[in-house]
């Protein structure tokens, strides 16, 4: 019996559980996931410095002529030390000297032959960078389920941090069925189709931040089909493509029985991608999409995303969408949930000019879609739609409603 599409999310997220840890170098942890909070060992900055090149100063000094004692550079340990009448000409980053209370720009001095006036009016505290006013030791810095990004390396290396614990990626395997496919690497005759479903969701996978790899095509006999998977039992996720509808050639669901299969859904209320079965055997979760390239390709962005999103450790694991508004006009049959490619723009959605569950085009023109209640029948332009991004990630760490109504 086919399960609700608020059903199918609910039954991943109870059932999928999250990879085991391993230990990497700060220098190949970018895209992972954290699977421990990180807490500052160090103040940012370290010491009192100057944000500017110029002259560190008292502030009984102003519109005197003081004493240059040092040059200090950053990095340099210099020993001055200020008192009334004695200054340094200081460079941005470095260390300020004791007693200093100003930073005076060079800009803002003037000369009287070689000898440096500094301005009548001093503000205390200025241009002067404090010790941990940016990270004070103790502070949390990035909590467990972060995702690693470029910005969150930076404030692991402002720690000195060389190794971190992160989520394993996941592993996922990827097969077709059907005799009539062949790879984009090999020649097709007249009655024969280009596998166009597992390049694409190959490369979905990738860009989610999966360890993959193609097991092959199988031929629609179960022993091809046995073999495949037998070939996938050590990845995290078995996703496969077509032979999961009722035709006298569709093995899959037979194939995958004949192993220790835990059926968890079979079919879900949704068009296109009806007969779409999730479960799993042991520790391998198996998705069975669609053969239909679009259909396949929707499908794998509502439940595919979610089961790696599970996986992954991500605190933000849930789907989010984006509230928008239509750029035209969108019409349809009551009866089922729907998803709709289109194109969003930053500002509207609009819905792709042709799409059906056989195509491939509206895939290359469409960045996200939009899932339609069963009673949506009309939405016009600038009526409100929530999309699910395709081109970018958009993830929320609580579950939220997807559906337009």
């Amino acid at each position: 019996m086919a399960v609700t599409i608020t059903k199918a999310l609910e039954l991943i997220y109870e059932n999928v559980k999250t990879k085991s840890l391993k230990l990497l170098p700060l220098e190949m942890s970018l895209g992972m996931v954290l699977a421990e909070d990180v807490v500052a060992t160090h103040n940012l900055p370290p010491f009192d410095n100057s944000a500017m090149d110029g002259f560190a100063v008292r502030m009984d000094d102003a519109g005197k002529v003081p004493e240059i004692i040092d040059t200090i550079f950053a990095g340099d340990n210099s020993p001055a030390v200020l008192s009334d009448g004695l200054a340094c000409k200081i460079m941005t980053g470095a260390r300020v000297p004791e007693g200093c209370e100003s930073i005076v720009p060079v800009e803002n001095t003037s000369h009287d032959g070689d000898k440096t006036v500094l301005p009548t009016q001093l503000t205390e505290g200025q241009h002067i960078r404090l010790k941990g006013e940016d990270i004070r030791e103790g502070d949390l810095l990035l909590t467990k389920g972060q995702r690693l990004s470029a910005h969150h390396i930076t404030l692991l290396a402002s720690q000195g941090i060389s190794h971190i614990r992160v989520h394993k990626q996941p592993r996922v395997a990827l097969f077709a069925s059907g005799h009539e496919l062949k790879m984009h690497f090999e020649q097709v005759k007249e009655y024969q189709l280009y596998n166009t479903n597992t390049p694409t969701i190959l490369s979905r996978c990738k860009e989610l931040g999966c360890i993959v790899q193609f097991i092959g095509t199988a031929e629609d006999t179960l022993e091809s089909i046995h073999e495949h998977i037998e070939s996938a039992l050590d990845s995290d996720l078995i996703i496969t493509s077509g032979g999961v509808s009722v035709g006298d050639a569709d093995y899959t669901k037979e194939a995958f029985a004949a192993f220790d299969y835990d059926n968890i859904f079979d079919k879900i209320e949704i068009k296109p991608g009806k007969p779409t079965v999730f479960g799993q055997i042991n520790s391998t979760f198996v998705l069975n999409l669609p053969g239909n390239p679009l259909a396949a390709a929707m499908i794998f962005e509502l439940f595919g995303q979610s089961i790696i999103n599970a996986l992954s450790g991500d605190s933000e694991k849930y789907l989010g969408s984006i509230h928008t508004k239509m750029a035209n006009n969108y019409q349809s049959k009551p009866g089922r949930f729907t998803l709709v490619p289109g194109y969003f723009n930053g500002e509207n959605f609009r819905v792709c000019d042709k799409y059906a569950p056989g195509m491939i085009s509206p895939l290359a023109g469409s960045n996200s879609f939009a899932l339609m209640h069963s009673e949506v029948t009309q939405l016009n332009t600038d009526d409100l739609v929530k999309i699910i991004p395709t081109r970018f990630t958009f993830h929320k760490s609580t579950s939220q409603d997807l559906v337009t109504r």
